[in-house]
């Protein structure tokens, strides 16, 4: 979600100083690639680059077809073969063992709905949403090609493009994918050639709450930040919980009886109790528990959890054992001592349930680092598959 809102962004500003742009976007990949579908990548007409569909090795020959994509206001789709370590493309040997198709599409301000305002939409609130590309792999310069429709919940976005043979499969379509939360590949068999479609579930970014604003909170924020994830400080001390220390963070000031009043969770929302303080952690934990947070990671050792749920089950609060949202000690273990490294095993425990991955070295895992995509089925224009 920071990568869309860094491209929202700068195609605000290229547009306010006139300049035309496009988007280039990862629609599909066969085997390894450093960055998988849903990757994207915004381009001035003077070669500015916000984003990125590669670790840097594709950009330069994507700046050059993106401007031509510009300059002849039409979509394109690329090719990039990157399994040949000793293939001579574009002056390196890649070896990423992968071919990777990259839709270049051009933004066009006169369009309600291109595709930087579908971005702007999905990035608008915390809805899940499905984002529908459409590429050709037969016909490369097919002008059906971009990005054509926005879902969420019971609203659909799409843009000027003259109304396709498969509109009413592409909504029941992006509506499956919004209600399994996960992205599939589509091709719809129409009768000049077949048309693919990169059906992708996009997800709100973390919502990140800390009760506590000592000196320790510093890195967490920091790594938050990099992440792209909105935080919240909350804490009873305003000389700690201050603008001033926290400036990018949203400030909650308050009594662990009130101060979660003011905090709108959801299913994207992880909780750290850092406070250093026993019993606002234990007030604050009863009420998170009542709402069913994700993630509530607590400092503190094995026996400072363990004596908290039992005080609270001798209080009438209905938990047994530890339950399954409720990490302390937190953090992974990677042997950390200073507070950066601290801080780095809890956020990269955070990124790991919400990812629902075990956090273990990649060597030691058996098959693909990323999740395939879905199959690829095809469908005619009347729901058939072929």
């Amino acid at each position: 979600m920071k990568e869309i809102k860094q491209i929202i962004k700068a195609y605000d500003q290229a547009n306010s100083q006139g300049k035309r742009t496009a988007l280039a976007t990862v629609v599909h990949v066969e085997g390894s690639s450093y960055r998988r579908p849903g990757a994207r990548m915004l381009i001035t007409e003077d070669g500015e680059l916000t984003g990125a569909i590669s670790g840097g090795c594709l950009e330069g020959d994507a700046l050059r077809k993106s401007l031509l994509v510009i300059m002849q206001d039409h979509p394109m789709l690329v090719t990039y073969d990157t399994s040949d370590e000793d293939d001579a493309f574009i002056g390196v040997g890649l070896g990423c063992n992968g071919i990777i198709q990259v839709l270049i599409e051009p933004v066009l301000a006169t369009v309600q709905w291109n595709p930087a305002e579908l971005l702007r939409k999905l990035a608008e609130d915390r809805l899940p949403s499905v984002l529908v590309t459409l590429f050709s792999l037969e016909n490369r310069r097919d002008n059906t090609q971009g990005t054509r429709l926005l879902l969420k919940e019971n609203r659909v976005w799409s843009n000027d493009g003259d109304p396709l043979p498969f509109q009413e499969l592409l909504y029941s379509d992006g509506k499956a994918v919004l209600e399994k939360g996960h992205a599939v590949f589509k091709t719809y068999q129409v009768e000049s050639a077949p048309v693919n479609a990169f059906i992708e579930y996009v997800e709100p970014e973390i919502r990140l709450v800390i009760a506590g604003a000592g000196n320790d909170i510093f890195p967490v924020v920091d790594m938050a930040g990099v992440l792209g994830w909105e935080t919240t400080l909350i804490d009873g001390r305003p000389n700690y919980a201050s603008k001033q220390r926290f400036s990018s963070c949203n400030i909650i000031i308050g009594e662990p009886e009130n101060a979660l009043e003011e905090v709108e969770t959801d299913n994207r929302t992880a909780v750290l109790l850092m406070t250093h303080n026993y019993n606002y952690d234990k007030v604050l934990i009863k009420q998170l528990l009542r709402r069913g947070v994700r993630y509530i990671g607590m400092l503190g050792p094995r026996k400072k959890r363990e004596r908290m749920l039992e005080e609270i089950r001798k209080e009438g609060f209905p938990v047994t054992g530890t339950p399954a949202n409720v990490f302390s000690p937190v953090g992974l273990d990677i042997g950390a001592e200073t507070s950066e490294e601290i801080a780095l095993s809890i956020v990269s425990e955070i990124k790991a349930v919400f990812t629902e991955k075990p956090g273990k070295s990649l060597r030691d895992s058996d098959g693909r680092i990323h999740e395939k995509g879905k199959k690829t089925y095809i469908t005619d224009q009347n729901g058939i598959n072929v």
